[in-house]
């Protein structure tokens, strides 16, 4: 089969990059077909499943540059890989993308039990999304959090942690309040600042329409018009998971993630998280999303490192068993 693809409105220099670099990448990940481009047509052969597949991915890859007026090569691997997986899984072409963050980045859920959250948060008002480190738990709701924001569906964003370290506690850490907690908080201002420009963001922080702040603050508060976030919630206790949960308001959307194999509490304390996930399971209108080591979307060596863990903590829980 052959197929025909016009660049209507594009500088083929800047679309194909310096020495072909981009076109080129794009080649690299469809080998089965052959691709040509000269100026402004690219010119296909191969089989019509393999053309189809490409025809898609290309449209999106196109789509995204006449929004954004901008292809960097990072850009191109991010919707290769992503939709390539997403097609080829059966998934919608789109690939679950949320929103487009700074640069034109696509930031979309990349995995089954990603977009199973996002699924369900456009039922349910309170989720859990619990598992291992890397799988994009907080990562995510923060995207549904920004996009609910941008759409107008909320007022403001509410980003919160137990104050809870392992081997250090706030108390020991110099400086006043916001200089203790920023370092600990940092994770989350990581993720906004891959989704709001910074000095948007600097805004949003100084105006209060997002706020980020120890789980100790969420105290006495009604929280409505809001999507709040309640990340490594592994290490909240009893009152203060209930605590959090009874600020729900009206309009509210409240997320918890944790990983309930990374407790730093006292061992003579229960887990908030986890208690909670056992008493409101099976309540109708509350989603409880597991997050397991396929679901890592960081160095493919932390599903490795993931992995390792695992099979210690069983190894060593056989052997306490026999003796």
């Amino acid at each position: 089969m052959e197929k025909q693809i016009h660049l209507e409105g594009i500088d083929p220099l800047e679309f194909y990059g310096v020495n072909n670099a981009k076109i080129d990448l794009i080649k690299s990940f469809f080998p089965k077909i052959n691709i040509v481009a000269r100026g402004n047509t690219l010119f296909i052969q191969g089989e019509e499943t393999e053309i189809k597949k490409f025809e898609k991915i290309f449209a999106l890859i196109l789509d995204h540059y006449y929004q954004f007026n901008v292809m960097t090569t990072e850009i191109i691997s991010q919707i290769l890989v992503n939709d390539i997986e997403a097609i080829e899984n059966g998934f919608p072409e789109n690939n679950g993308i949320l929103l487009y963050g700074n640069n034109g980045k696509p930031i979309r859920a990349r995995t089954p039990n990603q977009r199973i959250l996002v699924d369900e948060s456009k039922k349910n008002d309170l989720l859990f999304a619990v598992g291992p480190a890397g799988t994009g738990k907080t990562y995510t709701a923060i995207a549904l959090a920004v996009k609910a924001l941008k759409n107008r569906v909320i007022r403001r964003i509410i980003l919160s942690r137990p104050a809870v370290e392992a081997g250090e506690r706030l108390g020991f850490l110099p400086g006043d309040l916001k200089e203790k907690i920023d370092p600990y908080l940092q994770p989350l201002y990581d993720a906004l600042m891959d989704m709001i420009p910074a000095k948007k963001l600097e805004e949003f922080m100084k105006d209060g329409t997002i706020q980020i702040a120890p789980l100790a603050f969420m105290r006495g508060r009604t929280l409505s018009d809001a999507f709040v976030i309640l990340d490594e919630a592994q290490n909240t206790t009893l009152n203060q998971i209930k605590m959090f949960l009874t600020r729900m308001g009206p309009n509210a959307k409240f997320i918890i993630t944790g990983d309930i194999t990374q407790i730093d509490l006292p061992s003579r304390s229960q887990s908030g998280l986890v208690h909670a996930m056992k008493i409101l399971d099976g309540i109708d209108t509350i989603s409880i999303i597991e997050f397991n080591k396929k679901d890592i979307v960081r160095h493919k060596l932390v599903r490795d490192i993931v992995d390792a863990y695992e099979k210690h903590s069983i190894n060593k829980q056989k052997s306490e068993e026999k003796s």
